[in-house]
């Protein structure tokens, strides 16, 4: 069921990687995504607390720099921003949130809060999307390439760089739960904890696109 409701198969997603998407829609979904991006390494600071043994929080710190970067222009959510004003917008629209749908945060929020208040296991579980983002990045970067030329292609560069931190990443958090999910409760536990990210990410695209035209 888990990837039956994989956001690659949302169909605001798949009309993108088809070049269905309005300028509108492009911009909205790429306004409202940066909203959940800017929330990323919070919700990783939050499970880097839970972790208790040095080489796990010295992986896991990686995360937070590879988002935030280590100074001024690094780092994936500036790859974002490009990604924006590539598309037309600007870095304070992006910032103000504005543009961002109330079920959009509603489910960032979710996410945040889960990292929060659930064990590591559960935190990092639903991390493991990230096992299929090198191949979701390689059909967006294709589909914007082919379907969206107005974008300049340096702004596509999140997605590039995506496509290697995302299959470490994955493998690095499966090795975690494997290494923590021993009983059948730990294992349900994990997989639902995966579950209920794949929902996270299909209401942020539902609230996209319903909010506009």
């Amino acid at each position: 069921m888990t990837g039956e409701r994989y956001h690659d198969r949302h169909p605001f997603n798949v009309r993108m990687h088809r070049g269905e998407l309005t300028t509108a829609e492009l911009r909205r979904w790429i306004a409202a995504r940066f909203h959940y991006q800017r929330h990323i390494p919070v919700k990783d600071a939050l499970i880097l607390a839970k972790l208790d043994r040095p080489e796990q929080r010295r992986a896991w710190l990686r995360r937070i720099r590879d988002h935030d970067g280590t100074a001024e222009g690094e780092g994936g959510i500036e790859r974002w921003l490009r990604l924006g004003e590539a598309a037309g917008l600007t870095r304070g629209e992006l910032w103000d949130g504005s543009r961002v749908p109330p079920g959009v945060r509603f489910a960032v929020d979710g996410y945040v809060t889960f990292c929060r208040l659930r064990p590591a296991l559960e935190a990092v579980a639903a991390s493991l999307t990230e096992l299929s983002a090198p191949d979701l990045m390689r059909t967006r970067i294709a589909a914007f390439e082919r379907h969206y030329p107005w974008i300049d292609p340096a702004g596509l560069d999140y997605f590039r760089t995506r496509v290697t931190q995302g299959a470490r990443d994955g493998e690095e958090a499966l090795a975690l739960v494997l290494s923590w999910a021993r009983t059948r409760e730990q294992q349900e536990r994990a997989v639902s904890a995966l579950a209920f990210k794949c929902e996270v990410l299909w209401a942020l695209l539902d609230a996209v696109d319903r909010s506009g035209p």
